[in-house]
């Protein structure tokens, strides 16, 4: 196993199990990835067969764009390939690409016309950082879908996939995470709304793009890495062998 890549896999486990906690995995199934090479050829990502919540940081291995397994043990889904690949090398700061079929944001991609709607303060964080793509391919068993949805993403980081899921991408698995949790709980809180079975009450558009920038502050990503920080301690106390 390579030495240099241990910390990334690291990550990669701790955001894996801990979405397993919070209930935003399927069975064996998703994805979570992180490109390690300048081109994005090379990624890391969780190999078939194991639960979220069994990821150890050795058992991520290390893949090429074509699915090749090149370090560690395990093969990759082809689904994972043929959707992170092609995101990995068309969008090149999208180093660490998540992608789950967690239920709150999941639903929103069946509604018609579904949207995350700019009306509540976890929400605004997402304001024009979502693309919508509401077509649907089936299962994505060639590179051909994989692209279709990189370029449905175009500049922006995060994807609600017709009739499927959720594609966050981010600089940082810690970013990327962040991003995730937050994304699931704002679509939470808008279902939630929904039930009461009245409108939405709208926030003035300038204190939403207000707000969208004072949270979205790149010059200050603090609040993102105590967040990723904590969910490793947490980890730590109830089982460590995720480092392993």
């Amino acid at each position: 196993m390579r030495n240099d890549l241990q910390q990334p896999r690291e990550d990669l486990a701790a955001a894996l199990r801990y979405a397993a906690k919070l209930g935003l995995n399927e069975g064996i199934c998703n994805h979570f990835s992180l490109a390690v090479s300048d081109d994005g050829e090379e990624f890391l990502v969780n190999p078939q067969g194991l639960h979220w919540s069994e990821i150890r940081a050795s058992d991520i291995v290390l893949c090429h764009r074509d699915g090749r397994v090149l370090d560690g043990q395990g093969t990759v889904e082809a689904t994972a390939y043929y959707i992170h690949a092609p995101i990995h090398a068309k969008r090149l700061d999208a180093r660490a690409v998540l992608h789950t079929h967690m239920p709150y944001a999941t639903a929103l991609t069946i509604v018609e016309d579904g949207r995350l709607e700019m009306v509540e303060q976890g929400a605004l964080r997402f304001h024009n950082r979502i693309a919508y793509d509401d077509s649907y391919g089936g299962l994505a068993l060639d590179h051909q879908e994989g692209e279709r949805i990189a370029d449905a993403m175009a500049d922006r980081p995060i994807a609600f996939l017709g009739h499927h899921g959720i594609v966050v991408s981010g600089p940082t698995v810690a970013k990327a995470f962040d991003d995730l949790y937050y994304l699931e709980r704002a679509a939470q809180v808008q279902t939630l709304a929904r039930a009461h079975g009245k409108p939405l009450r709208a926030i003035p558009k300038q204190i939403v793009e207000q707000t969208a920038r004072q949270i979205n502050d790149e010059s200050d990503l603090t609040q993102v890495q105590s967040h990723f920080d904590a969910i490793k301690r947490m980890l730590d106390r109830d089982d460590p062998s995720w480092r392993e």
